[in-house]
């Protein structure tokens, strides 16, 4: 089972989210709003700040991934969605999603309350 790690207080994420969770073929995702609990997140050794930051996911063998190669790990289960995996996840097209979704991700953790309080959380 695939598991994602999503920041359920963001409008934007939980649309995103919430699309996915309709599409998605029952038993292959495990959804945790890390706004909700961060157990799981924690133990895999990530803070709540830096899953607010970006997206992370793990595979059934417990892999984790963030940002765009989690997206793509996620799209790779979803009808109408392997091809955009497929094609995102080719030499050059990765490393520009990866820089797009990080200038997206930084500009977001940035204007959002609940983030940057997680943010000063950690400073403390």
């Amino acid at each position: 089972m695939i598991t994602v790690f999503y920041d359920g207080k963001c409008g934007l994420c939980s649309r995103e989210i919430n699309h996915y969770r309709h599409i998605a073929p029952k038993g292959v995702f495990n959804w945790q709003d890390i706004t909700e609990s961060t157990e799981q997140l924690n133990q895999l050794g990530v803070s709540l700040a830096q899953g607010l930051k970006r997206l992370h996911a793990t595979d059934a063998t417990g892999r984790l991934y963030i940002g765009a190669n989690a997206f793509i790990l996620i799209w790779k289960q979803l009808p109408r969605w392997k091809f955009l995996a497929s094609l995102v996840a080719l030499p050059g097209m990765r490393q520009l999603a990866q820089l797009a979704y990080a200038c997206f991700a930084d500009w977001k953790f940035r204007h959002a309350k609940h983030c940057q309080l997680a943010a000063n959380d950690t400073l403390h």
